[in-house]
């Protein structure tokens, strides 16, 4: 694929309230994902790192030991293995992007 809409590309949920199209490389993983309003990702980590950009809406973010409200423009970063979560203060959509690929999200 050398060229895709993220939004015309199949939707994948997530888990309740947070849906992702994803692109795929042989070593990276972008997606967009939709959040509702009020939506609560636990605290988790994997293998991948991970750079997670606001493009709409504001979302409370933790990386490590660390909380920061989250607006459009700004990008959490977030090496692998680090434990992160958040929670959407607003719908938001937020443009990620893994390395390696996040296989379980093909």
């Amino acid at each position: 694929m050398n060229f895709a809409t993220l939004a015309s590309l199949p939707p994948k949920n997530i888990f309740p309230g947070a849906i992702g199209r994803y692109a795929h490389t042989g070593k990276m993983t972008v997606g967009e994902v939709d959040l509702a309003a009020g939506v609560v990702v636990p605290m988790h980590q994997h293998p991948q790192d991970q750079f997670s950009y606001v493009l709409a809406g504001r979302v409370e973010f933790t990386v490590g030991t660390e909380t920061r409200v989250m607006n459009a423009g700004d990008c959490a970063v977030i090496p692998g293995g680090t434990l992160h979560g958040c929670r959407t203060l607003t719908a938001c959509r937020i443009l990620d992007t893994f390395a390696p690929v996040r296989e379980d999200y093909r």
